[in-house]
């Protein structure tokens, strides 16, 4: 799990470190404009950086499926090399789904101008600014993507549909509590990445605003990598214990 959880903090790193510093950039010498080959990286590696992770967690819940409902079998299943292999594909399918949308999406015309309305470059306000209908073909790459994504969050499920079955059968309080203390900050991780995103991108056309979407593309891109970290090490006692005098000083103030 903390193979994992390195690999999972630095996708986090890397998609917050593509997007908020060209933000914060702009705020601040009160420009929004980016290069086109600007925009193709940002793209890029924000495609690449948000793929890898929800194969990680992916990954991770399987990881978490093998120790409870398959202790015996976890050195077979689940030995430093598969996680090593597990890791790589992961981050090789991310890297291979990104260069394929990021050059069809760059490959198309665009004769709408050149306005995102968005602080950074994602694939559905570009092609709003395409005439050609070769963007059908981007489409084609976002539904396979999708279809992927849907077949993870169905893996995901069942998955932890078998935990919980599992875990109701502990007979001790006290190892369902260490069982669900391990299990429940990876769901909710999943929980927040998987909504925000989901959300963000199958909301109703009838509520879409500019406002809106741009509320949400910080919602799914800033808020959950920046919230993993607080949430998986929520499980370390020091830190909960200088959380608690934290709060505790505020009030006495």
């Amino acid at each position: 799990m903390f193979f994992f959880l390195l690999n999972l903090a630095l996708t986090d790193l890397g998609s917050i470190c593509t997007t908020v510093p060209k933000a914060m950039h702009n705020s601040l010498w009160d420009t929004s404009n980016i290069s086109y080959s600007g925009c193709a990286a940002q793209l890029f590696f924000f495609m690449f950086f948000i793929g890898t992770e929800y194969l990680l967690l992916t990954v991770m819940c399987y990881d978490r499926y093998v120790s409870i409902c398959k202790p015996l079998n976890y050195g077979t299943l689940l030995g430093s090399r598969a996680c090593a292999h597990m890791a790589a594909a992961a981050w090789a399918t991310g890297f291979l789904n990104a260069l394929l949308h990021t050059a069809n999406t760059f490959s198309l015309p665009l004769c709408k101008g050149n306005a995102l309305g968005q602080f950074f470059c994602e694939v559905p306000h570009i092609l709003k600014l395409s005439c050609s209908k070769s963007y059908l073909r981007e489409l084609g790459l976002l539904a396979v993507t999708l279809s992927l994504s849907c077949g993870c969050f169905v893996f995901i499920v069942f998955s932890y549909v078998q935990i919980f079955r599992a875990v109701l059968r502990i007979p001790s309080e006290q190892g369902r509590h260490k069982v669900f203390s391990t299990c429940l900050p990876h769901l909710a991780v999943v929980s927040l990445f998987i909504s925000t995103g989901t959300f963000a991108y199958l909301k109703p056309s009838s509520i879409s605003s500019r406002a809106l979407d741009l509320s949400l593309s910080v919602l799914y891109s800033v808020v959950p990598p920046a919230l993993n970290a607080l949430i998986y090490s929520l499980r370390n006692q020091e830190l909960k214990d200088a959380l608690w005098k934290l709060v505790m000083v505020s009030f006495q103030k």
